[in-house]
């Protein structure tokens, strides 16, 4: 395995539209959303650990999170988990992350990957982000993996590559925001469209140097500190001088700004698991294309719904179509698949009337 190439798992995320499941507490990553045995973290791990080093992948979590991390991971060591202290969005960490490896390792090429997605062909996935990792090596580049778009949604953000480029990795022209349903049908029809997934790849070098030209104020902020990092000392340091990060995504930091990013169409089938509904197309279906985890379930005129429990508990569904029920606990979701997205709200309601135990 090459001992230049390193991972950044992110996984700080708290999940909320799959609540009751996922929560502030115990956000998705850590669940079995799948129903396979194996978490979405431990999943994302074991994915990346197929050409990364084990003791190259770094884990970037709340501090919330860290026994959680140590828990499910049992092979990582503490010095991997790169703590936040305070929620900054991803271009604080990313930029933490990436002076980290630097100074362990100059020639290092890294992937940001998040630890909540469903990515079907794991060789493939491996295969398309060592073509960028050489990209990479070779050139000062950053690099993104696209999802060819299977219809026009409008739940990502989409990336536009150069149509006249004909190599196989090509370049970005911009980023677009979510777009409304007539532009996403806008976008496909034009053709030179993807899906953005969140997954970059770079060298340490190319991305701390981007931090330098277009956020110099945040890469001040980290460069004070750089004598600390990978040292007793840097802990004191982040918890003083994280919290004076900017708020702000690597979308608008660095890639919106930068001139050489570069993206790869993914040849692997890919799905974000955002949502409940996201899940269900995602698993087997019975014979009334109900998507069961856990329960055992007894349906009558009752189909499309996602049914999930506690290994084993019983669950008797009748007529109800299209509905996720969701038992968790204390908590026992019945909610229309239609209205998904509005689970936030919801759960924002829950706490507003019953307190934050339930989120």
């Amino acid at each position: 395995m090459n001992k230049n190439y390193y991972a950044v798992l992110m996984a700080g995320g708290v999940g909320s539209r799959f609540w009751p499941i996922s929560t502030s507490e115990n956000p998705k990553q850590f669940h079995d959303m799948l129903g396979t045995g194996t978490t979405l973290i431990q999943k994302t791990f074991q994915r990346l650990n197929k050409f990364v080093p084990a003791e190259n992948i770094l884990i970037l979590t709340n501090e919330r999170y860290n026994d959680l991390v140590l828990e499910q991971l049992p092979m990582v060591k503490q010095e991997q988990v790169v703590l936040e202290p305070a929620m900054r969005n991803t271009a604080p960490c990313i930029l933490y992350a990436a002076m980290k490896i630097q100074k362990i390792n100059e020639d290092a090429v890294m992937i940001v990957a998040p630890s909540d997605h469903w990515i079907e062909d794991e060789e493939a996935f491996a295969k398309d982000v060592i073509a960028c990792f050489k990209k990479c090596e070779k050139e000062d580049v950053l690099c993104t993996l696209g999802i060819k778009p299977s219809f026009p949604n409008t739940g990502f953000g989409y990336i536009e590559y150069n149509k006249a480029d004909t190599t196989q990795i090509k370049k970005v022209n911009q980023f677009r925001e979510k777009p409304d349903y007539e532009t996403a049908k806008d976008f496909l029809a034009q053709g030179n469209f993807l899906w953005n997934a969140g997954i970059f790849m770079w060298s340490a070098k190319t991305i701390v140097n981007a931090f330098k030209s277009y956020q110099p104020k945040q890469y001040k902020l980290f460069r004070d500190g750089l004598v600390c990092f990978n040292t007793d000392d840097e802990k004191k340091f982040i918890s003083e001088n994280y919290p004076k990060a900017e708020n702000i995504s690597i979308d608008y930091a660095i890639l919106e700004n930068s001139s050489s990013i570069f993206v790869l169409e993914a040849t692997f089938d890919w799905n974000d698991l955002g949502i409940w509904g996201s899940l269900y197309d995602k698993l087997d279906k019975d014979e009334n294309n109900n998507a069961i985890v856990n329960a055992k379930v007894l349906t009558q005129d009752a189909s499309g719904n996602m049914i999930r429990s506690k290994a084993g508990k019983v669950v008797v569904v009748d007529g109800l179509n299209d509905y996720i029920i969701v038992d968790k606990d204390e908590v026992l979701l019945i909610y229309p698949k239609v209205k998904e997205q509005d689970i936030k709200q919801v759960l924002n309601k829950v706490k507003d009337a019953f307190g934050d135990e339930f989120a």
